[in-house]
């Protein structure tokens, strides 16, 4: 009923039922000139249009939740209607199959991120996928171990927080990888899951204190990032008042 539903909303909202419809849609709305400052922000624009992730979310509105459009507009391989699938698509759809097809097809961190925020998070499988694609060597797989850490931290409030400790080890595990992207994710992760909670913060800031430990450079840089962030008055105020 629900995706019957979600088609005449795309009906009424002028024929966005097809994934040529919607790329249609997507193209009259680009602005090409928005791919520099996309470019400079590290964002790999071979195959994008210059659609903002704004006009993504007004999109994603007007068609509702559709997992075989969402897939059609994956096999598109134009950046921004992939990121589109993403928010589209319905996690209780997603199959484990799916995600390693879709996290190996990644290739920018803006649509790494948005594809473990927007639906793999919500998905049974998140915290799996979690531990073993932090594990992977690939760059944008191993970030998305890391997102996914992030994001569940802040979206999945039906997990109880003892759930994220198995997450502590791993990100200690990876904590020496010098990529950008890798080490910019595990910060992430642990900036996030230390936010949750009062009790998950004194055990994220013991994770950073080991991981100041260890004698590498991106392991210092994760620490500080960290402890930065999860010492500060702002997060401690906040998370002793919750």
């Amino acid at each position: 009923m629900e995706r019957i539903a979600s088609r005449r909303r795309l009906v009424a909202a002028g024929s966005l039922g097809t994934a040529g419809e919607v790329l249609k849609r997507l193209r009259a709305t680009a602005d090409p000139s928005r791919l520099g400052g996309m470019g400079r922000f590290g964002i790999d624009t071979r195959s994008a249009l210059g659609v903002t992730v704004t006009e993504l979310r007004g999109l994603a509105r007007q068609i509702g939740r559709d997992h075989d459009l969402a897939a059609a507009l994956w096999e598109s391989e134009v950046h921004e209607a992939r990121i589109l699938a993403t928010m589209v698509d319905e996690p209780s759809s997603v199959t484990e199959a799916q995600m390693e097809r879709w996290v190996s097809d990644l290739g920018s961190w803006d649509l790494c991120d948005q594809l473990c925020g927007n639906l793999f998070d919500r998905t049974p499988f998140a915290f799996d996928k979690a531990l073993a694609w932090s594990r992977r060597e690939e760059e944008f797989v191993k970030r998305a171990g890391f997102a996914l850490m992030a994001t569940s931290a802040v979206h999945r409030k039906d997990v109880r927080d003892a759930r994220f400790e198995v997450f502590f080890p791993a990100i200690g595990a990876q904590a020496t990888d010098d990529r950008n992207y890798v080490k910019k994710a595990v910060s992430w992760a642990l900036r996030q899951i230390g936010k949750r909670s009062l009790g998950l913060n004194h055990k994220a800031i013991a994770t950073a204190r080991r991981i100041e430990r260890i004698d590498a450079r991106p392991a210092r840089w994760i620490a500080r990032d960290v402890l930065r962030e999860l010492e500060s008055a702002t997060v401690q105020d906040r998370l002793r008042r919750s």
